[in-house]
């Protein structure tokens, strides 16, 4: 089954990391269900887990003196939807009243969602929206990195061995320009979206679900949906400019 590790420290964390192949775990709700699944398939995955819950400085939302603002990495969902934020959030915490049901919102966290790297990851288009960097550190040293330039494909990011996401770090212009979010799934809630997209009142725009990586709408490259069991790739085409319309409109209003 593997090695199960629960440091209490970053610095702790990043040196048991540096020593051989490590998994890092918070909520753990997406890589449980998959191990879950890979056993009863006869398929087990003996990864060491690392869990990273105990690490108080990988959690919640703070200001610095300069105004930017800081999300730890293991942030849940629950909490985002809970604080009281500048209205450039505003996208980011309806995103986190959808992620699931209010089960996996107490458990599932910001950073696991970017790290699982999904084409649906709802965190995705709010924080392209508030131009967000990630905070990448190992035992050597910490770097940061556009979004844009984390979340390399589908299930791919630029995390190398021995790194950990450790925060999201958002300009204070950008908290400060009201934002929605929008979502289109065969329901409400407790869904895989067809289409997700985010807009602020500063221009910026986000769509998700209709490439490998949520992109800036009219980014170049633009949107390469695919055709798959919830909606073909025209479909999602036309949602996603649907979308990026009521989006503006509702910012007009």
């Amino acid at each position: 089954m593997g090695e199960y590790r629960r440091p209490r420290g970053l610095r702790e964390a990043l040196s048991i990391l540096s020593d051989g192949p490590w998994r890092p775990i918070a909520g753990g709700t997406d890589i449980f269900p998959a191990r879950a699944h890979a056993m009863a398939w006869g398929a087990p995955t003996p990864e060491n887990l690392l869990d990273i819950t105990g690490i108080e400085e990988l959690r919640g939302v703070s200001r610095g003196a300069d105004g930017n603002w800081r999300i730890g990495a293991a942030t849940r969902w629950a909490a985002l939807r809970e604080t009281v934020l500048p209205p450039g959030f505003d996208a980011l915490r309806t995103a986190a009243r959808q992620v699931g049901g209010r089960q996996i919102q107490a458990r599932a966290t910001l950073g696991g969602n970017l790290c699982n790297a999904s084409p649906a990851a709802d965190g995705v288009p709010p924080l392209l929206v508030l131009d967000a960097e990630a905070e990448i550190a190992s035992r050597e040293g910490s770097r940061r990195l556009k979004l844009g330039d984390f979340i390399l494909g589908n299930r791919r990011t630029a995390l190398m061995a021995g790194e950990l996401l450790v925060a999201l770090h958002i300009p204070a212009h950008a908290a400060e320009s009201p934002s929605v979010f929008l979502k289109l799934g065969a329901r409400a809630h407790l869904v895989i979206s067809i289409v997700m997209v985010a807009a602020n009142a500063a221009g910026r725009v986000a769509v998700g679900s209709c490439s490998e990586v949520a992109r800036l709408w009219g980014a170049e490259g633009g949107l390469s949906p695919i055709d798959d069991v919830r909606a073909t790739a025209d479909y999602r085409v036309a949602a996603a400019a649907e979308l990026v319309f009521r989006a503006r409109e509702s910012l007009a209003a």
